[in-house]
């Protein structure tokens, strides 16, 4: 074989492998699959921002660990209704946060943990009441969405 076709061969292996992947992806996404890994690596989101999930009505995405996934939450935020920052002792960040979250007739719209400092959340519009606890201190906080980028709630504990 002459290094011209066996470059021709290398090429075309790498649009077959690369093509099989994104349709198992896509396979994956239109079959309703789900994955249980939540970092970043090898989501389908891009740019760095964490998985995003789905509860009932509602989907959120946490984290912000490392330099990209923060920047692109914080870049993101404003495209969502909802936006938290969970900060603990000298503004470090938390992650592990129990988050729930209650519309204004008292059902319960999300209750997760947060994988971050950082946590986007889209909601109707409405009024909700934030609940999010770190250890044994829960905190709560009462937030109006009104459109995307609208609404923010920063909780701080000063426990380790």
């Amino acid at each position: 074989m002459t290094s011209k076709t066996t470059g021709r061969l290398a090429a075309a292996v790498l649009v077959a492998a690369m093509s099989a992947g994104m349709a198992g992806g896509a396979w994956a996404q239109a079959s309703g699959g789900t994955t249980s890994d939540m970092s970043s690596a090898g989501n389908t989101n891009g740019g760095g921002l964490p998985q995003i999930q789905q509860q009932g009505d509602v989907s959120y995405t946490s984290g912000g660990v490392g330099l990209d996934e923060s920047r692109a939450l914080l870049r993101e935020q404003a495209h969502w209704p909802l936006s938290l920052r969970f900060t603990g002792p000298t503004a470090d960040y938390l992650s592990g946060v129990h988050v729930r979250i209650v519309d204004g007739k008292g059902g319960e719209a999300l209750s997760t943990e947060s994988m971050g400092p950082y946590m986007l959340v889209k909601l109707p519009p409405g009024s909700y009441t934030v609940y999010a606890k770190y250890k044994d201190q829960e905190k709560k906080q009462a937030v109006t969405i009104a459109g995307p980028g609208k609404a923010k709630a920063a909780f701080h504990w000063n426990i380790q």
